[in-house]
């Protein structure tokens, strides 16, 4: 079969083609906030307080549903930071912007879970998969995230006999053990381009939808990671239009939430594949 014999086909009739996706829920948008100085785009580092709080703002007023901060960067080489020196980063940020909207804390620390839902952080994103008895003890939702170590080693890709199969695996085993620990919302991260590499990533790609049929809730994060770069031969800052067209297998398959760092781009292109196949809006 041929690619454009897979893709729907326009009917003559005046009839309209049937949706690629029926789930009717709708692809929610995370912006990414790095209160970092060594995250891999520059164009996504807010060192400074005042600046951070202004960009998490900005993307809510554009239409996230939440906005994700991280006070340490987890791209291949980076340095680990304390706890200490990562909560001074987001503890101003995450109380100015709790008010704004739902905030998500990016950590892998348990210490700094804690206080950024004090703060006001309604969402653990956490890229070890370890914390979620921090969620459930706090109430605040968790997004479990496959990687094969964190930070990321830049030595290289573990290799996997069948990727999606022991992603699959992993992140249905987090999300058992959160449910027993008593998490209320719940989200799976397959962690692409974390520990893997350009095909490994694709094939996640191509079965996202078999990951979503775990019955969990599905967040990916793709936005202008390296692998893009890899297939299309760009630059971090001109990954945008790469980045944009794998929200189409990502809203196909019927993930929950994407993550990225443009967020208005993104909202813009939900719209156009929701108004062309017919989605329903909620």
């Amino acid at each position: 079969m041929t690619l454009h014999s897979s893709l729907p086909r326009l009917l003559t009739d005046g009839s309209r083609p049937t949706p690629v996706r029926s789930d009717p829920r709708p692809l929610k948008v995370m912006g990414i906030l790095n209160a970092t100085p060594d995250s891999f785009w520059q164009g996504s580092r807010y060192p400074a307080v005042g600046r951070a709080i202004e960009a998490g703002e900005e993307m809510f007023a554009l239409g996230a549903w939440a906005v994700d901060i991280g006070g340490e960067s987890t791209r291949p080489g980076a340095a680990p930071v304390s706890p200490a020196e990562e909560l001074e980063r987001i503890a101003p940020i995450v109380a100015a912007l709790a008010g704004r909207g739902r905030v998500s804390v990016d950590t892998r620390h348990a210490e700094v879970a804690e206080e950024a839902v004090r703060l006001g952080a309604s969402i653990i994103n956490d890229v070890s998969g370890s914390l979620c008895p921090v969620a459930a003890r706090t109430g605040a939702g968790y997004v479990g995230m496959h990687s094969h170590t964190v930070p990321v080693s830049v030595d290289g890709n573990p290799v996997y006999d069948d990727v999606h199969a022991e992603v699959a695996a992993h992140l249905s085993a987090i999300a058992a053990e959160a449910r027993q620990e008593g998490v209320g919302d719940l989200w799976i991260d397959p962690g692409i381009g974390f520990g893997k590499s350009v095909e490994d990533n694709l094939e996640l790609l191509r079965r996202l939808r078999e990951l979503s049929s775990l019955g969990v809730p599905v967040l990916v994060g793709v936005s202008r990671k390296s692998f893009i770069g890899r297939i299309t031969g760009r630059d971090v800052g001109d990954r945008l239009a790469g980045s944009l067209a794998l929200i189409a297998p990502a809203w196909t398959a019927g993930v929950d939430v994407i993550r990225v760092h443009d967020v208005e781009a993104t909202l813009d292109t939900i719209a156009m594949l929701d108004a062309v196949w017919g989605r329903p809006r909620t």
